[in-house]
């Protein structure tokens, strides 16, 4: 266990923000960013684009001057974000997506918690387009989304989303893995050496629910993927993926009802929509796992 001070980290503090072809989400993003409280003299704000179609010139058209751009040429968001590491000044490492919404007080939130533990993962709070008429899906992710609380509480990991952490920390632990879910490994790579990760329900981001079921699938065909290839389970070791699969599936009825209770979302209709949406995606998360189990594994042979 390493010693944690219990001041709040001064020095400078870098905002590292993954980016690709998502113009309008980074333009907000950098905008609420320009007004936290936190002085502007102590934050830079680096945005590592990872290949946007519309080019550098565009993005730094966008950046002007709120940001500084680096070319980020290795696909994926962890490698990224190592970029965007190499390339800032700070003494503080701050992780965030470009389409995340910080609000107001977030840096200095999150630098607080910073001086009672090594790493830290901040509250993500999801919003629907339409607060009042959400598409099923989005009601689907307001209930089950980015429970930052829950994944570090239970499961030993922040997203990347809302992270704060001291450069020598993060250069001890080193730097994210690719394909793979770079969060969770790096997060117990940390734990593993000692580094004590932490809670901060004050430095809030919000993050915009995912409207559509393709969007939807293609995060959790990513996700499962990434974690398939973070758990290796090759030979016998398949068989507690396998059982983690039907875990996942077995648990939908029980969280089917806690959409139906659940209090970020309120008419009937949506409640029920959360719920469909549930039971469909957890029977395609049953299916990809065991596709990737045993596709690989005859691949293997």
């Amino acid at each position: 266990m390493h010693d944690s001070a219990d001041a709040p980290p001064t020095g400078l503090v870098s905002v590292v923000i993954p980016h690709v072809d998502d113009l309008a989400n980074l333009d907000r993003c950098l905008a609420l960013l320009a007004g936290q409280t936190l002085p502007s003299g102590r934050v830079e704000v680096v945005v590592a684009d990872n290949g946007s179609a519309a080019g550098l010139a565009a993005v730094r058209a966008v950046a002007a001057g709120r940001a500084r751009v680096i070319d980020a040429p290795e696909r994926g968001a962890g490698p990224a974000r190592n970029a965007g590491v190499a390339a800032a000044r700070g003494d503080i490492l701050v992780f965030l997506d470009s389409d995340c919404r910080p609000e107001a007080d977030w840096l200095v939130r999150g630098l607080a918690a910073l001086g009672g533990a090594d790493v830290i993962g901040g509250a993500v709070r999801v919003v629907a387009e339409n607060a009042a008429a959400p598409t099923p899906v989005e009601a689907f992710e307001l209930v089950f989304a980015f429970r930052n609380d829950l994944y570090v509480a239970r499961k030993g990991f922040t997203v990347t989303a809302n992270m704060f952490v001291r450069r020598a920390v993060f250069e001890a632990v080193g730097p994210f893995r690719n394909g793979m879910s770079e969060d969770v490994e790096w997060c117990h790579r940390a734990r593993a050496g000692g580094y004590r990760l932490a809670y901060a329900p004050g430095a809030v981001v919000a993050h915009p629910a995912r409207r559509t079921w393709d969007d939807l699938v293609r995060k959790w065909r990513r996700t499962t993927r990434e974690a398939y290839l973070l758990a290796r389970p090759g030979g016998l070791r398949v068989l507690p993926w396998l059982a983690r699969a039907w875990l996942v599936l077995l648990s939908a009825l029980p969280h089917a009802l806690k959409a139906m209770r659940a209090a970020e979302i309120g008419p009937l209709r949506d409640r029920l929509g959360a719920a469909r949406v549930l039971l469909r995606i957890r029977g395609f998360r049953f299916l990809e796992a065991h596709r990737l189990a045993f596709t690989r594994q005859e691949a293997a042979r």
